[in-house]
């Protein structure tokens, strides 16, 4: 089969794509033929070896799939050939074929494409989890997105409306603000200006943002935590701006404020009841239509390099799909 196969950690350019074996199966696994594969920021940084931690030479990269049922060992009755499916695993999504143990899957709902199902369940199981389990988002505050246009953004957006919170996106261009609109925010932002913090004073009457989800880090982290509403919470999601900002221990005791971070590699084996009643709730949303995941833009899988690079340099609209079948 064919698949992106990274030799030595480098660079985007000095990827490639190539012939390996077609993975067989062991007890307990499913072999899906994927359809498409999502690619998020952390992909990129897996890549050049920059994440924190290391994938071990060579591998495949992609956690996010969608796909078909192609054959399952004998051992397992949840899933059937021909069904289609979406699934999370630690590596080996950017290829024609993966096998992973069948509870790494869920059963796509019929009326949902392999490029949406490939975008769903990080982007919002994150948003989820921080926003419900993390801080406690209830009807009627005001949320604060940092990076709202960005997959885990634009995901935050949509949750924060589903709970009925008051959503203000905060993006750089013109597009991202319109486009986290489109999705549900209520207002928007524009960070880059050296005055937004008097901006967002004024959107919420002096009140600050009860909650701030924050993907990017760097100086935005740290003026968004001075903006903050008495007893809000900053969740900690990631740095994409590239930059870990330290904060004064003086903020959060002055604004009686609370950060609290939001890994979601650790959340099923450290809370899995969590894990499954949220998993439970988005696929609910998902079923019924609640919940639509926003799908960016679409790339064939030899044009790989296009979706990372993207990420990369921060200019994507939702999540990077890579389509294969």
């Amino acid at each position: 089969m064919k698949a992106v196969v990274v030799d030595n950690y480098n660079s985007i350019d000095g990827i490639s794509i190539r012939e390996i074996d077609t993975p067989g199966l062991a007890a307990g696994e499913v072999r899906v033929r994927i359809g498409a594969a999502a690619v998020g920021f952390v992909d990129g940084l897996k890549v050049q070896g920059l994440y924190q931690t290391k994938d071990p030479l060579p591998f495949v990269p992609g956690t996010e799939f969608a796909g078909t049922v192609e054959a399952v060992a004998d051992d397992v009755g949840a899933f059937k050939p021909g069904m289609p499916v979406i699934g999370m695993t630690r590596s080996g999504a950017l290829a024609e074929y993966i096998s992973v143990p069948s509870a790494a899957l869920k059963h796509l709902p019929p009326q949902v494409p392999f490029e949406a199902g490939a975008s769903f369940q990080a982007n919002y199981l994150t948003g989820l989890y921080a926003l419900e389990a993390r801080a406690s988002l209830q009807a009627g505050e005001i949320l604060l997105v940092l990076g709202a246009a960005g997959g885990v953004g634009i995901a935050a957006v949509q949750i924060g409306k589903l709970m009925g919170a008051r959503v203000i996106a905060a993006a750089s261009t013109p597009e991202k603000r319109d486009f986290a609109v489109g999705f549900g925010a209520d207002q928007t932002i524009d960070y880059t200006k050296a005055d937004w913090r008097d901006t967002l004073k004024e959107l919420t009457g002096g009140h600050g943002p009860d909650v701030i989800y924050d993907p990017v880090g760097g100086e935005v982290s740290l003026q968004a935590f001075r903006s903050i509403a008495w007893r809000g919470r900053h969740l900690v999601v990631g740095f994409a701006s590239g930059t870990i900002p330290a904060l004064a221990f003086n903020l959060p005791l002055l604004k009686g404020g609370a950060l609290l971070g939001v890994d979601l590699a650790q959340i099923q084996r450290r809370e899995p009841e969590t894990h499954t009643r949220l998993m439970a709730q988005l696929f609910d949303w998902l079923a019924s239509g609640q919940l639509q995941p926003v799908v960016g833009k679409i790339v064939p899988f030899e044009n790989f390099r296009e979706a990372f690079k993207t990420m990369q340099s921060r200019s994507a609209l939702g999540k990077m799909i890579i389509k294969l079948g």
